[in-house]
């Protein structure tokens, strides 16, 4: 198991090989040793316009994807993960990052450890292009809006092409079409977040979505439905590039004799790592539970409620409400209801716990403000959890690098301007964190019949007074005295950084006092929990 970003004291159960269900284990612990990938299946076709880039027409594309299933598996109703991909609605490298597509380091670490866990992962190409070299601002807006409605169409159209191979070929995937999660990371979390939320075209009919023709960005009858099971047809005259081009084929649009879609795009659950809301008026009772991860820094998307800054141009596009505000609602709406009831008790949930003002749901990643080399401006960090190869992207020179060369200036040095920590080790330990904060989420959310008493605690919080818990000195230069009080012997101690990462582990004390050698921590606030026979207390410690 990889390092892991805990707050609590149920070690031992945790570290422990757990026996979690009539599975020994399945959907939490990495029961599976291998992974199998199969890549480039389709599951549909729709229009895309990268073509233009090269004064071509438009033209249909087959939507395909990768598969990712855990060798030796005989179970064949399984939980299905979509999981998008980030980046920037560009292909790479066009896009200027070091990832966006289908084999990003991050993504197949993720992907892979997911299916070690038992599930089964889709993940899909979605259309991309747009115009980000407009001279004229409204087209770059534009046309963004329109890739993203492409993409949330492409949403909807791989959840029914699984739901029909369910019925009509014999499940050959092996999923559960009742346990579908859509999972998006960066770019793909736009996707995710309004597929699960955008239930009408006329949720995007908004005034921020309407250009100065008075006209809406996405017009229905020439884009199509949000769910792609409508044509979308540009009528010929129209005194565009697509006169009488169909922008929208309809896939797995099959419909019964009353007219109702055979095979609907309903979702049981949605997980974004980045990205963020077009709109949270969206959001309502209906749509399904979300789990957000975002950096509450990340600069390409806020946390909260801001203007979406587009990392290719550094457009101004529209405002959007970013993990805090969607959770916000989330809670006061109930969705997430059935995880507060479970009384998650776990290391990652307590994490994220601490940073989350009581929002079930939400784990944000506190990470540094860096210094922009080349502006000496702040560069705030937006994707910790991705890492590169530098030998490779360090040799490829970067569309802003102008006349500079490899290795002074790259698509590694542009893009370690907002990542400057970046490694595996690093973005591996935040793949862990929020792989062990989706788990028993996602166990009681899609019925999976794990045994939730690794993650769940009737410990009671005990009081500092109560404890008598002291520490001393505080701030601290070297070692730190902890004590209790007589009755409340301490029995394991642990420490974490601001991140919620544990940094030292002391167990089997069973002492009224005990001593905190620094050993080289940095100086900064650091959380302590210490576990009592009848509970825990938790303060802070300062090394100077």
């Amino acid at each position: 198991m990889k390092k892991l970003f805990t707050l609590t004291f149920t070690f031992a159960l945790f570290f422990a090989c757990v026996s979690v269900n009539a599975q020994d284990g399945r959907y939490v612990e990495e029961i599976f040793e291998t992974v199998s990938v199969e890549n480039n299946i389709v599951y549909g076709a729709n229009t895309t316009i990268l073509p233009l880039a090269a004064g071509l027409p438009p033209a249909l594309q087959p939507l395909v994807f990768d598969f990712y299933t855990p060798d030796g598996d005989t179970e064949m109703s399984r939980p299905l993960i979509i999981y998008f991909h980030t980046g920037n609605f560009l292909p790479n490298p066009d896009n200027g990052s070091t990832s966006g597509t289908r084999t990003d380091a991050c993504l197949v670490d993720i992907c892979t450890k997911l299916a070690k866990r038992g599930y089964v992962v889709a993940v899909p190409t979605y259309r991309q292009g747009w115009n980000p070299i407009s001279q004229i601002q409204e087209e770059r807006i534009n046309t963004l809006i329109n890739a993203a409605y492409r993409g949330v169409q492409d949403a909807h159209t791989i959840v029914r092409y699984f739901k029909k191979t369910v019925a009509e070929n014999a499940n050959a995937w092996g999923i559960d079409p009742d346990k579908i999660t859509l999972w998006g990371q960066g770019t793909g979390g736009y996707i995710t977040y309004a597929t699960n939320t955008i239930d009408q075209y006329l949720d995007v009919v908004l005034p921020k979505f309407i250009g100065s023709n008075q006209l809406p960005m996405v017009l229905e009858p020439i884009n199509g439905d949000p769910f792609a099971t409508k044509y979308g047809i540009v009528p010929m005259g129209a005194g565009t590039p697509f006169d009488g081009d169909t922008l929208c084929h309809p896939n797995h649009a099959e419909v019964d004799m009353d007219g109702n879609l055979l095979y609907d795009s309903e979702i049981a659950l949605a997980v974004n790592t980045g990205g963020a809301i077009g709109d949270i008026s969206w959001l309502d009772e209906s749509d399904a539970p979300m789990i957000s991860f975002q950096v509450p820094d990340d600069p390409f998307a806020p946390y909260k409620e801001d203007i979406l800054i587009v990392p290719t141009t550094g457009d101004l596009i529209v405002e959007v409400q970013g993990a805090y505000l969607v959770q916000q609602k989330a809670n006061d709406l109930g969705l997430n209801d059935a995880w507060k009831g479970a009384n998650f008790f776990d290391d990652f949930s307590a994490s994220a716990n601490e940073k989350n003002d009581g929002y079930e749901g939400l784990y944000p990643f506190y990470r540094p403000i860096w210094t922009n080399p080349f502006t000496m401006e702040p560069a705030p960090e937006a994707s910790p959890w991705e890492w590169w190869d530098p030998a490779v992207w360090g040799t490829i020179p970067h569309p802003s690098c102008g006349t500079v060369a490899p290795p002074d200036c790259s698509f590694h040095v542009i893009n370690l301007i907002n990542n400057q920590s970046m490694s595996e080790e690093q973005g591996m330990t935040y793949v862990d964190s929020i792989i062990g904060y989706f788990t028993p989420r996602a166990c009681v959310t899609l019925d999976l019949d794990c045994d939730l008493e690794d993650f769940t605690s009737t410990e009671d919080i005990l009081s500092i007074s109560l404890s008598g818990l002291n520490i001393s000195p505080n701030p601290a230069i070297e070692q730190v005295n902890i004590s209790s009080a007589e009755g409340y012997a301490m029995k394991e101690i642990g420490i974490y950084d601001i991140n919620g990462k544990l940094v030292q582990f002391y167990q089997g004390i069973d002492a009224n006092s005990f001593n905190i050698q620094r050993n080289g921590l940095a100086p900064g606030m650091y959380l302590t929990k210490v576990r009592f026979e009848d509970g825990i207390s938790t303060s802070k410690i300062m090394f100077k």
